[in-house]
């Protein structure tokens, strides 16, 4: 699954909310290869998408948006949507164009009409409709999509299309019983996993598969051992927040390189993390991601404005509070930048977004 294009409207905090991960044109000498669909070089997609943004901005709800929309292929249950709708006396809508398959483009529509009074929906009051539209080797996007505004897609139902999988994560606070993925069929998991553990606390000697235990992790440290049993830790206080967020660092990069899954999203799982660190680890996901898949990446770290990567793998959430109508705003670097010599992260340190947080109620409480 590749993800082209999201509109969310009364949606969390989502009120007509846009974000297109279509670029304009091909970029020559790129540090993302194959930006573009096999055997169709017109039909762009930004394949590494970084994130970034104050706190409060929408990057962690917007990874919840779209796992709500990637699990609705499971089981075709439209009331995990009822939950999300900020306010049911108006209407609520989530579109999203995606690719999952080398020649079709699809279109997810869901809505719900506005209710008389603040109360919850039933499974038939939200409608859900899937078209789709066959891809031309020498279409673009914008092309096809045209197509499909114009009503010309072809209906679908969600258990004919192959998603071909998908992976969220997110950091530790994000949900109340942690649980980490492993692959238990892959050697390679168990090695990444001792590299970014070392990597991460020098005091963890080595990590091996307990052969009499099913699905357990012995981490040998310099005095103790930390046992990671059906993806939980016993004995947590023994690891530090950095190494614990390396057990979610060394699943998504295992899954990229074993390509056990299409889509992936990294939500701030580097915020315990070295800043060094975290670059590697992104060049190692980049490097790995190939053919049709995408990652979503959100940070706080400014250093990663550093890595020669294309400008349009860029995205700013912005929270405009004073803006009732479209609170969350999407800024793209590419829209601002034109030139290849202009810096990314100087834009950013002089505010040319308008994305920092504004500090003024900080520097108040120096003066009481």
């Amino acid at each position: 699954m590749i993800i082209m294009d999201i509109k969310a409207d009364n949606l969390y905090a989502f009120k007509n909310f846009h974000m297109n991960m279509s670029y304009p044109k091909k970029i020559v000498d790129t540090a993302i290869p194959e930006e573009y669909l096999a055997e169709r070089p017109n039909f762009r997609y930004k394949k590494i998408n970084v994130i970034m943004g104050s706190n409060a901005s929408g990057k962690t709800t917007l990874g919840k948006l779209l796992m709500l929309f990637a699990n609705y292929f499971k089981d075709g249950i439209r009331g995990r949507f009822a939950d999300i709708i900020d306010d049911s006396t108006q209407k609520a809508e989530l579109a999203v164009d995606f690719v999952t398959e080398p020649d079709r483009l699809c279109r997810f529509h869901m809505r719900t009409e506005g209710k008389t009074k603040n109360c919850g929906y039933s499974e038939k009051e939200i409608a859900v409709s899937i078209v789709y539209t066959m891809i031309g080797k020498r279409e673009n996007y914008e092309t096809c999509a045209q197509r499909l505004n114009e009503g010309q897609g072809i209906g679908i139902s969600y258990d004919q299309i192959n998603t071909r999988g998908w992976h969220f994560s997110y950091p530790l606070d994000a949900w109340k019983n942690k649980t980490y993925y492993t692959i238990e069929d892959s050697d390679q998991y168990l090695h990444i996993l001792q590299q970014i553990l070392m990597t991460l606390d020098p005091s963890v000697k080595s990590v091996i598969r307990l052969q009499d235990v099913d699905n357990t992790y012995a981490v040998k440290l310099q005095n103790r051992t930390v046992l990671i049993q059906d993806g939980r830790i016993v004995e947590t206080e023994l690891l530090s927040s950095g190494t614990k967020a390396g057990l979610d660092i060394s699943y998504i990069i295992a899954s990229i390189i074993c390509r056990r899954h299409n889509l992936y999203y990294c939500d701030e799982l580097f915020s315990y993390v070295n800043s060094d660190i975290e670059k590697a680890c992104l060049s190692v996901m980049i490097e790995r991601l190939s053919g049709a898949r995408q990652l979503f990446f959100t940070t706080h770290n400014t250093d990663i404005l550093d890595m020669q990567l294309p400008k349009h793998a860029f995205t700013f959430l912005k929270k405009d509070v004073y803006d009732p109508c479209t609170p969350i705003k999407c800024v793209y670097a590419h829209d601002y930048l034109k030139r290849s010599s202009d810096s990314l992260k100087n834009a950013v340190e002089n505010d040319l977004f308008c994305t920092s947080p504004d500090l003024s109620r900080l520097y108040e409480i120096a003066e009481l």
